[in-house]
């Protein structure tokens, strides 16, 4: 007789594979195929593991990388909303924490509760590792943006002042890459990708 933990942790494994449909804004480097979930958060963790000796604190990467590859996993009931999008980003909280309880309640209680966590640690965005993760998961689209000649910024015509808003968490992390930021926004307005 199979495990009754295993089969929740199998069935959890199984219900992860919709996080391949469903699809952000933001356009993979130089292809018109927009990116997933899956992608995205694949990218972030490698991002994290690279970018480690940048952060201003001495940060736990494991934890930041749990963070990175379960903070979007809600997505799966909730979908994705564009940081852009103001009417959608009215009701996300509300859709998020209730698929956060449909997701990980497929899990054995102790698994439900230690990913819930981090999920929840990441959201609240107050720990030096919650932080760091909330950098590497709004760098990465404005790294995309930046080498598509705008992509979403230019599609959904984004003012500079809101993409400074959204990359707020780099300047509470690290110096280096606060500035590394501050220049590549400055050059993507010089160049008419963002409107100034």
């Amino acid at each position: 007789m199979i495990n009754k933990r295993l089969l929740k942790d199998i069935e959890f494994i199984v219900e992860l594979d919709k996080m391949k449909s469903i699809l952000r804004q933001t356009s993979l480097i130089n292809e018109d195929r927009r990116e997933d979930d899956a992608e995205h958060s694949w990218h972030i963790a490698i991002m994290a593991m690279v970018l480690e000796e940048y952060s201003n604190e001495k940060i736990d990467i494991c934890k930041v990388i749990k963070m990175l590859l379960t903070h979007d996993l809600v997505e799966i009931y909730a979908g994705d909303t564009f940081c852009y999008d103001k009417k959608g980003n009215e009701d996300k909280t509300e859709r998020e924490i209730k698929a956060a309880e449909r997701i990980f309640g497929i899990l054995e209680e102790d698994k439900a509760k230690e990913f819930r966590a981090l999920w929840d640690e990441f959201e609240k965005g107050e720990t030096s590792e919650a932080l760091f993760a909330a950098s590497m998961d709004r760098l990465q689209p404005m790294l995309n943006n930046y080498n598509n000649n705008g992509g979403t910024w230019r599609k959904f015509n984004v003012a500079k002042d809101d993409i400074y808003k959204r990359i707020a968490p780099v300047r509470k992390t690290s110096d280096e890459l606060w500035n590394f930021v501050e220049n590549m926004i400055e050059d993507a307005a010089e160049r008419g990708l963002i409107q100034d």
